[in-house]
């Protein structure tokens, strides 16, 4: 039976072995997926076992997504231009790392009836996610993407990375704040918000008037309290449930060949996370 898993800390709120535990079953794959807490500094270590244990493929979550890339033997291209890794898989005690993040997130959109296309963006964040959401959504020609972080010079940086593709300017939070409205695309790409801190906000949404598109990529809650701010206000607002089954279905087609069935994936994870589809709100 070979063995899979997924990395990250925390990550006792992953639903990706529930995922992908039910989709071995399914194709009658000999696999099991498991969770693994990895301690910060530790990292090297992990990978070392990985290694060791014969593991033959794994995702990677939060905070390791680019801290992984140095201890790879292969990036994929795109991986590469992103800075980030979130899945790998194992070939004969070879690691190769790709990022299926951003053409999950898209494919989400396309879900919903929505593009990036011609539009203003604003993305919440200048970590992993927000990397790949970002150089994916600059394939699509959209007019801008801007960004805003608690850190200004990450948020910078990114920005200017970006702007090799699209326009493209750093934010401070307030500043997002104020100039909410300008947008017609905002992407949360923060841990804000996520159980068990679901009541955190990664800003404040009291100026948002225009009716626009929100974002959230977290989907435990799968209606954070941003999500229901926006919504409230009367923004068209899309959980990161879709994201993480699309994500899901490329890495489980990196690893096995097979491209599963992502509305088998849905009805699994909907029911686990409390029965109701981002169009129920």
């Amino acid at each position: 039976m070979k063995l899979y898993g997924v990395i990250g800390n925390p990550i006792a709120q992953s639903k990706s072995p529930i995922m992908h535990n039910d989709l071995f079953g399914y194709y009658g794959i000999e696999a099991y997926y498991q969770p693994f807490l990895i301690e910060k500094g530790e990292l090297a270590k992990a990978v070392d076992g990985i290694r060791a244990l014969g593991i033959a493929g794994f995702n990677v979550t939060v905070p390791f997504k680019s801290e992984i890339i140095p201890l790879l033997d292969y990036i994929d291209p795109l991986a590469k231009e992103i800075g980030a890794v979130n899945t790998v898989i194992n070939e004969g005690g070879k690691l190769t790392g790709y990022n299926t993040d951003g053409t999950g997130f898209l494919k989400s959109l396309e879900d919903e009836g929505f593009s990036t296309k011609g539009a203003d963006v604003l993305v919440i964040g200048a970590g992993g996610a927000a990397r790949a959401i970002s150089f994916a959504i600059a394939q699509t020609k959209p007019k801008r993407i801007d960004f805003c972080n608690r850190s200004t010079e990450n948020a910078t940086r990114l920005a200017e990375e970006i702007a090799a593709h699209v326009p493209s300017s750093p934010l401070t939070l307030r500043e997002a704040e104020r100039e909410i409205n300008k947008y017609g695309v905002v992407i949360q790409t923060t841990p804000s918000g996520m159980f068990p801190k679901d009541k955190e906000m990664p800003l404040h949404l009291e100026n948002l008037k225009t009716p626009l598109v929100v974002a959230d990529i977290i989907y435990n809650p799968m209606e954070t309290r941003f999500l229901e701010t926006a919504r409230k206000s009367g923004a068209l607002t899309i959980n990161g449930l879709g994201m993480f089954i699309h994500q899901g279905a490329l890495a489980f087609d990196i690893w096995t060949g097979i491209r599963p069935d992502t509305e088998r994936m849905r009805n699994l994870l909907v029911n686990q996370l409390g029965g109701k589809r981002n169009a129920d709100w």
